[in-house]
């Protein structure tokens, strides 16, 4: 049997063993605090939220910040901003829009086929629903999108689709899109859709279209200009319609005033007639005669002969400067 040797190393060796064995400690204790800091550390910024599992359960969902958690949770983020795609159209890799003739060809409700492109905004509502509710959240956003497109267009003639009920469809649109992603929960929502082209699929149809709707611009066009001349003219016209009116009514006054005076006077001058008849008649009757005699031309005659004297050239003689003598006559013809 063979003997074994055992050797003992000295007190030096001994150190430097200790030594080695003090140092790969560290080393492994420093690793697994890197690997901690690393691990269990972590930060959200405002654009992401943060899911936070746990052997495939859900702990928690975290907004922006600076957070901890055990070395064996992960963390998953989902970008929370808005995000934009076409809905009948693509984008090239230098910014051109493509036509999708599959998705943007639709019919109208009567029986016209309509190329019309969408634009949809979206963003993530509610994270967990977005990561575990469907495989392919905006593939399901995008088939919902375009179900709800073609029922709602083929609710509208080709001519509303393409000018006025532009807005109206929109409105739709989204609502219908919002009421089935409340129903399926996928954690999408949608922000906006718009319109961004509506117009027949063939040039030819296209130009057509066109020549309507400059006619259409061409009449809304007059009708503004009309209701332009209408609200120049209108108020002048009113202006002029409130002069005639307030003309008239004082006319109506003046005449009104003048007609009481003339009954205030003759009633005042059938007063005096009941009191003197006689004296009243004369002078009625020459106050008449005085109104008469400037506008007729006065001869004098005797009755008898046929001599007239000229009144006129007596009635015209200065006796001083700004004075006219009167030539009279008696019932003979003399003068008085």
């Amino acid at each position: 049997m063979a003997n074994t040797v055992k050797v003992v190393p000295d007190e030096a060796t001994l150190k430097k063993i200790n030594r080695f064995k003090n140092i790969v400690l560290a080393s492994v204790i420093a690793l697994f605090v890197v690997i901690c800091v690393f691990r269990c550390f972590y930060s959200v910024d405002e654009q992401h939220n943060a899911i936070v599992t746990q052997f495939g359960s859900i702990v928690k969902v975290d907004t922006a910040g600076f957070y901890f958690k055990a070395p064996w949770q992960s963390v998953r983020k989902v970008d929370m901003t808005t995000h934009g795609t076409g809905i009948g159209y693509t984008v090239s890799a230098d910014g051109q829009n493509i036509v999708d003739t599959d998705n943007g060809i639709m019919i109208t409700s009567d029986f016209n086929l309509l190329n019309i492109d969408f634009y949809l905004e979206y963003r993530v509502s509610d994270p967990v629903a977005y990561v575990y509710a469907s495989r392919n959240p905006e593939m399901t956003l995008s088939n919902i999108t375009m179900a709800n497109i073609r029922t709602i267009v083929s609710n509208y003639t080709v001519d509303e689709a393409m000018t006025t009920a532009k807005g109206q469809i929109q409105a739709d649109v989204k609502a219908a899109i919002l009421n089935e992603l409340k129903e399926t929960d996928i954690g999408l929502t949608v922000v906006n859709i718009t319109i961004q082209d509506s117009e027949p699929p063939t040039p030819e149809i296209i130009a057509a279209f066109k020549s309507v709707e400059n006619a259409k611009q061409g009449a809304d066009t007059a009708m503004n200009k009309a209701l332009e001349y209408k609200n120049n003219e209108l108020p002048n016209s009113q202006a002029k319609a409130d002069s005639i009116i307030q003309a008239a009514e004082a006319d109506k006054a003046a005449r009104i005033a003048e007609a009481n005076g003339q009954v205030e006077r003759f009633n005042k001058i059938y007063e005096e007639y009941k009191q003197f008849p006689y004296v009243t008649k004369r002078r009625l009757f020459y106050e008449r005669i005085e109104s008469v005699f400037p506008n007729c031309k006065i001869i004098i005659t005797d009755g008898k002969t046929s001599t007239v004297y000229p009144l006129d050239s007596f009635a015209n003689v200065n006796t001083n400067p700004g004075e006219t003598t009167t030539a009279n006559t008696d019932k003979n013809g003399g003068n008085k």
